[in-house]
């Protein structure tokens, strides 16, 4: 399992009916129970088909979906008078039409008793539920082959079919099965609409991509990078469902504040998503993938309609009282990333950094501007501007606006702390992310974070956080006459990103960089060239190896000349792989830092599988800084916290404060 079940099946019907001696319908009965049992096993709790159930008041249907708690109570009574909590199940020959079967009386009377029937005529799947008012639907559909025909010339090669349909098709029965599940907690909620998502995603990796080009060129302009091979492709197919499905989510929690649980007849609608998160290109983007009519032939509206009919069956008190609306990433983004699309999670590096990281990296910036630069008020100086180039989900942007809402409500009480707090998440807290999806998140949660601190964004004033879809890299030099974009909202993006970058005196730049570039992204000359400052030397020896070309270096660097050579005073605060501190690649970049910052603190957090084996000098366990309970793996390689610190004018750094820290 999971790419051998619908091989399996087709084998074993084929292999029926090629023995000349079935009937047309319960012949058959075993391979489909041999299917939902496959699938079945896999869930939690696991789920059984059972066929040929007892008459217990809707009459006999072929089949129920039992979960394992079910069979294990009725152990000594083998399901005596018991409802299959996952529905039943009504079978019909592969001639006939399902969906007249699902219009039948018979079914009908199955759903009044049983409220859920998966119907089937071993080609077609229809899922039977109820509607929002409670009345009787086909909730989802499943098409194997257009005709009897095509299923049989399909079942002929199982393994074909396998291929191309097998994980479309199981993530569709995991949905059957689930469907009676209550939704309670984000874990639950972002499976099912990761399953979603892979289905939006299957639909768009099997239809035309002409309809996707005019997104692709204009992303890739707009982000100065290209999409190239078949990794390529798949990134930017997946990014654009993620980016999708979060949009949609984070609709939901913010339309969830303002309609309370306890009214049930109102309902979420995910069309109406661009009233929330009210940023330009999001709304673009969202309406190029969504409407019906830029990508009609694929149908996503039929999915999105699914996802917004789960969204609906949450049940929103458990829901919200299990969600850390500080830790989206935590409770809901990384767990839709690890059922959406595993691999791509291990490609990006997407890793919940911890909270106690983010608050001591912002307390530790906070005090260095009071103690070294002079800054009474630290972060929450109306002259302070701060930049996170690598937001990621907005981590230490909600933690920096914290930090301000606290020194101002010390200073001045509830009465100002609010219109202060909203001045600076409006004119000099900023963000830039390269990734549509994690954008949305950080968007999400620093409209959470105002809302609950009083400072809500304004609807009737469009008021948004600033935080760009931008590539962080690139773009710091004014260019007179720009390529114009093939959209006005990302050309407006890009515009609003670069006055940041061309005319803001950045004083503080925070964050978490990524370690390495992404697979099947083209990077632009102007960022490859980043790092040559850090290939010369004075009196260090000459860099060696190929170290240089680690992603997180060109952040450092980007972060260096703007405090350096812009502002000419400020803070630098990464938390990174540590290779530079004693890799034989990085001595120009070491020598730099002495030279042109005042101060250098460095926490080495260890943690490196390849160095030390994760141990420390006396034998303990070294986990990662990124291990956690929701992610226990964290990262391989070694990390340290750097904090490089300049006044003006500079006399170059006289120590290096350095400390280990080892151990959980």
């Amino acid at each position: 399992f999971p790419m051998h079940a619908l091989e399996t099946y087709l084998q074993d019907l084929r292999a029926t009916r090629s023995s000349g001696a079935a009937v047309k319908e319960t012949s058959y009965y075993p391979a489909l129970a041999n299917l939902l049992n496959e699938v079945g096993k896999t869930l939690k709790p696991k789920v059984r088909c059972i066929v040929h159930l007892q008459d217990t008041g809707g009459g006999i249907p072929d089949g129920g979906l039992f979960t394992e708690e079910q069979i294990r109570n009725n152990v000594n009574d083998l399901l005596a008078g018991a409802t299959p909590a996952r529905g039943a199940i009504e079978a019909k020959p592969a001639s006939a039409d399902a969906w007249k079967i699902a219009e039948s009386k018979q079914v009908k009377e199955y759903w009044s008793r049983y409220r859920q029937v998966l119907v089937t005529n071993y080609r077609d799947f229809l899922l039977v539920g109820a509607d929002a008012e409670g009345n009787r639907a086909i909730l989802e559909t499943y098409r194997l082959a257009r005709d009897e025909q095509d299923f049989w010339r399909k079942a002929a090669h199982p393994r074909a079919a396998a291929d191309r349909q097998g994980e479309s098709f199981e993530e569709f029965l995991k949905r059957v099965m689930l469907y009676q599940a209550s939704l309670a907690t984000p874990r639950d909620l972002a499976w099912f609409l990761a399953s979603y998502a892979r289905e939006a995603k299957f639909r768009i990796e099997t239809g035309e991509l002409p309809a996707l080009a005019g997104i692709r060129a204009a992303l890739e302009e707009a982000l100065g990078l290209r999409f190239e091979g078949a990794r390529g492709d798949h990134f930017f197919r997946s990014t654009l469902i993620q980016t999708l499905f979060y949009r949609i989510f984070s609709a939901w929690v913010l339309w969830s504040k303002s309609h309370t649980p306890a009214n049930k007849m109102i309902r979420f609608e995910w069309r109406m998503s661009a009233q929330y998160l009210r940023v330009p290109i999001l709304r673009k983007l969202f309406y190029e993938v969504a409407e019906p009519g830029q990508l009609e032939t694929l149908n996503l509206p039929e999915v999105l309609d699914w996802a917004g009919a789960a969204l609906n069956r949450v049940d929103r008190a458990s829901f919200f009282a299990n969600f850390e609306e500080g830790h989206a990433v935590q409770y809901f983004y990384e767990p839709f990333l690890e059922a959406f699309d595993p691999e791509l999670r291990k490609d990006l590096g997407v890793w919940y950094t911890p909270t106690e990281v983010v608050k001591y990296m912002v307390a530790r910036v906070d005090a260095e501007l009071r103690n070294t630069l002079g800054v009474e008020d630290g972060l929450a100086d109306p002259n302070v501007y701060i930049l996170d180039p690598c937001c990621g989900t907005g981590a230490y942007l909600v933690e920096v606006l914290r930090k301000i809402a606290e020194t101002l409500k010390e200073k001045s009480g509830d009465a100002l702390a609010g219109h202060d707090l909203k001045e600076a998440a409006l004119d000099r807290v900023f963000g830039f992310e390269i990734l549509p999806a994690p954008f949305v998140v950080a968007h999400l949660q620093l409209g959470l974070l105002l809302q609950s601190l009083g400072a809500p964004l304004s609807e009737n004033k469009q008021e948004r956080a600033r935080v760009f879809l931008t590539n962080a890299l690139t773009g710091w030099e004014p260019v007179k006459h720009p390529k114009q974009l093939v959209f006005h909202e990302m050309e407006e993006e890009r515009e609003a990103a670069e006055r940041v970058k061309c005319e803001t005196p950045i004083l503080v730049i925070l964050g978490n960089p990524p370690y390495n570039s992404f697979a099947g992204i083209a990077n632009m000359d102007e960022e490859r060239v980043l790092t040559e400052a850090y290939r010369a030397t004075k009196e260090a020896p000459a860099p060696q190896g190929h170290g240089l070309n680690d992603l997180y270096v060109r952040f450092f660097r980007m972060a260096d000349r703007r405090i350096v050579e812009g502002t000419g005073r400020g803070i630098v605060s990464f938390i990174s792989n540590y290779s530079w501190l004693d890799g034989l690649s990085f001595t120009g970049m070491r020598e730099r830092y002495l030279e042109v910052f005042d101060h250098v603190w460095i926490d080495c957090l260890n943690g490196d599988k390849y160095k030390t084996g994760k141990v420390t000098p006396d034998g303990k366990p070294d986990p990662s800084i990124f291990s956690t309970d929701f992610n226990r793996e964290g990262i391989q390689v070694g990390t340290a916290i750097t904090l490089l610190a300049r006044t003006s004018p500079s006399k170059g750094a006289k120590a290096v404060r350095f400390r280990h820290l080892w151990g959980k």
